[in-house]
């Protein structure tokens, strides 16, 4: 048995397929699974931090059942859905120092939208990489 799997999504499209591919991963060595979303706090949102931050984790969970109901639900695979505020390379290191994580999915498209955050993460990393075309 592998330990934990680390899959991150932004609920693109891509994200979809890089779910679907770290469930399916997750079924064959036998781990469970964490999905991780991040979100910023920007300079330019308008109104209460605490408001606004409460609506992005309320999308982000109505987004999320729609992934649950299509690739989770009667799966098999132990998992848990987690929000958090930060660049996506931080938070994805936090969990892999915090946690008995083997595996870090990811859709291509997160690893091409920002160069630095990508190199930034490739620097940091200490567990194997899986890029889902």
């Amino acid at each position: 048995m592998t330990k934990g799997i680390l899959c991150t999504i932004d609920f693109s499209e891509a994200s979809r397929q890089a779910l679907k591919w770290a469930v399916q991963f997750s079924k064959t060595q036998g781990s469970d699974l964490t999905i991780l979303y991040t979100y910023r706090l920007t300079k330019n949102m308008t109104g209460e931090v605490v408001v606004w931050k409460k609506m992005m984790e309320e999308e982000a969970l109505q987004k999320f059942a729609a992934f649950e109901n299509d690739y989770l639900k009667g799966a098999g695979v132990k998992y848990d859905f987690k929000i958090e505020v930060g660049f996506v390379a931080d938070r994805i290191e936090d969990h892999t120092q915090k946690s008995e994580i083997s595996f870090l999915v990811m859709d291509k498209n997160m690893c091409s939208q920002s160069k630095d955050t990508f190199d930034d993460l490739m620097e940091h990393m200490n567990v194997p990489l899986v890029i889902v075309p």
